[in-house]
């Protein structure tokens, strides 16, 4: 992988080189292995480099079209290498000495924009047509690497991590406060904006064109939608397990005998890492499984449709293989305060739950120890081949399918799934207007986090795009050398499962259904069939009241922020602080009100206050 910087001025000033190795240097913890820049008169790009793949030995980035007009950067892991190598009439010979990066610039010859709708993996990349003379910016459906930029007076400037933009003059480090409010008040990241001022994010499955006249931004993914079709249930078994596999294989890349991976009670991460010991056996290689667990007496503390401790679960799946190395990780006595200070230089940006922060360090740390540069993640699989199928049942309503969804209803409530008032705010809360929505939800007390949509195509495609994980991918990279991949968030298995009819996901009452029977061959029954959801680090509170100190000190510091004391309620999260509970932790408005309000308030002040900081 790569982090990539580059500056085209279209004023009097010379040589853009130089600024252009400055942004470089400022991102070189992302990119230590090499480091190689090109100029042109105004334009000026470069790539510092983080081997993580075998190819990556002949990476000479920047590189540059047959006939000199195209000139491209690229952080890119592809992952149908192979499909690409025999679209583009290449021979495996003439490929074996090619690094991703090249592979991108062929198909971005052959098809033009059109190449994103063939490309699968984790890219961000800027080509620079000197002919047109455009600067074309592009990150993958779900944006797991980052790509920022900033159009200035005289200038355009585009780098990985917006520490690479501050290293030029004309660009001041200070917060964007909109942003940050936003992000306290749990506001879903659907702008461009990042949280800097003046610096914008290329979104995730966008492409940005910047011209001397302007810049211009476009989605280019179109997945399709659920079509009418005679496939059988055991059809799309056969297709999920096809694709899930696929994915895991082709993630498998560059792993030399041992891969990491994160391991819950749930089904992604363990349908993930299942599928990794599958395919490792035959080569002799093993999974060493991560699983977050609390401290016993928190592991006994009763929280209802919650699992405490996801360790017996992930054993069971672990003992199914005996490829798999079942590590616990215990982190919960670790303060969440003490890693905001690495979390902002390494994410630029406020850590969302500080508590999970904690533990997702500790495991990284635990896979630096043993020398493992690859952990699998099973992040997205929610939103592609565990989705609950829920948002059936307004569709069902939707289309005056009154018997159908009576069915499913019913069968929801007689299997526990739901109760009749989660039922009911499921089925008919898209459909109320959001004053009686709110209503609504307070009165039937509905499980649902979000107000559902009333397609379920849509909402899936809107959740994806919800939010950006690129900085906390680059920030693993870059602060313990762990490359995170996720094979739930492959593209080509994210566009089958949303081509899949919502039928197949819940069924008879059974949410997840398709990814229950899918997975039924290589996961245990216990996993299979428990319907309640992990609670990780179900004793974050130990951590967070053994630093209460620091907790009233990092306060009274926001307090003498500026900016912090005018976006924060200082006074409630000083009570907070004040009145601390004894016992109960595990009680919602407990979790709201400390896990989640203040908490969240001290990651954003603590974020606020170190960007406005000179920097020591």
């Amino acid at each position: 992988m790569s982090a990539v910087a580059g500056l085209w001025r279209f004023d009097i000033k010379p040589d853009p080189g130089a600024d252009c190795q400055h942004m470089l240097a400022a991102q070189h913890i992302y990119g230590p292995h090499d480091s190689r820049i090109w100029t042109d008169s105004a334009m000026a790009m470069g790539r510092c480099l983080f081997r993580t793949l075998p190819e990556d030995a002949h990476d000479r980035q920047p590189l540059h079209s047959q006939d000199g007009r195209l000139t491209l950067v690229a952080d890119v892991r592809i992952d149908n290498r192979d499909e690409l190598i025999a679209a583009l009439s290449m021979t495996q010979a003439e490929a074996v000495s090619l690094c991703d990066a090249a592979i991108l610039l062929a198909c971005l010859e052959r098809w033009g924009e059109g190449a994103l709708d063939r490309v699968v993996g984790d890219f961000a990349f800027a080509l620079w047509d000197a002919q047109a003379q455009t600067l074309t910016l592009a990150r993958d459906f779900r944006g797991h690497v980052p790509l920022h930029y900033h159009r200035g007076r005289g200038f355009f400037a585009f780098a990985s991590m917006p520490k690479g933009l501050h290293a030029l003059n004309e660009i001041p480090r200070a917060p964007d406060e909109d942003m940050v409010a936003s992000f306290i008040a749990a506001i879903p990241d659907m702008t461009s904006r990042s949280y800097f001022a003046g610096i914008e994010r290329v979104r995730p499955a966008h492409v940005v064109t910047a011209t001397r006249d302007g810049v211009s931004s476009r989605c280019y993914w179109q997945p399709r939608r659920p079509e009418p079709t005679r496939r059988s249930t055991a059809d799309y078994v056969d297709g999920l397990r096809f694709h899930l596999e696929q994915a895991t294989q082709s993630r498998l890349r560059g792993v030399d005998g041992v891969v990491g991976a994160h391991l819950s009670a749930g089904l992604d991460s363990s349908a993930v890492t299942a599928t990794a010991a599958r395919l490792l056996a035959p080569r002799g290689g093993k999974v060493v499984a991560f699983t977050a667990v609390p401290r016993q007496d928190e592991a006994e503390a009763h929280r209802p449709r919650y699992i405490a401790d996801e360790g017996p679960l992930a054993a069971a799946t672990a003992a199914l293989y005996g490829n798999i190395e079942h590590v616990l990780i215990r982190s919960g006595h670790l303060s969440p305060l003490a890693g905001l200070d690495r979390s902002v230089f390494l994410c630029e940006r406020p850590i969302l739950t500080p508590s999970s922060w904690v533990w997702a360090s500790a495991i990284n740390e635990a896979a630096q120890a043993r020398d493992i540069t690859i952990v699998l993640t099973g992040q997205m699989g929610n939103l592609s081949m565990s989705y609950s199928g829920l948002q059936l049942l307004p569709e069902l309503l939707r289309h005056g399918r009154l018997l159908p969804l009576w069915h499913e209803t019913s069968q929801l409530v007689a299997k526990g799934e739901m109760n009749w008032r989660g039922a009911a705010s499921a089925a008919f809360g898209p459909f109320a207007p959001a004053w009686l929505w709110r209503i609504l939800r307070q009165f039937m007390r509905a499980p649902l986090t979000r107000r559902p949509r009333r397609d379920s195509f849509d909402g899936r495609r809107t959740a994806i795009g919800r939010g950006d994980i690129g900085t906390y991918n680059k920030a693993a990279l870059a602060g313990w050398g762990i490359d995170l991949r996720d094979p739930t968030a492959d593209k080509r298995l994210v566009d089958y499962c949303l081509s899949v009819p919502v039928e197949q996901y819940l069924s008879g009452g059974v949410p997840r259904a398709l990814a229950r029977r899918s997975l039924a061959d290589r996961l245990p029954e216990l996993v299979l069939n428990e319907r309640r959801k992990g609670l990780q680090a179900a004793d974050w509170h130990v951590g967070l009241t053994a630093a209460r100190a620091e907790v009233v000190h990092e306060l009274e510091r926001l307090a003498a922020c500026a900016p912090a004391a005018r976006l924060l309620d200082i006074g409630r999260l000083q009570a907070l602080a004040d009145n601390w509970p004894e016992s109960g932790w595990e009680r919602d408005d407990v979790v709201r009100a400390y896990r989640l309000k203040l908490l969240r308030s001290i990651s954003a002040g603590h974020f606020l206050r170190r960007t406005i900081e000179p920097e020591r």
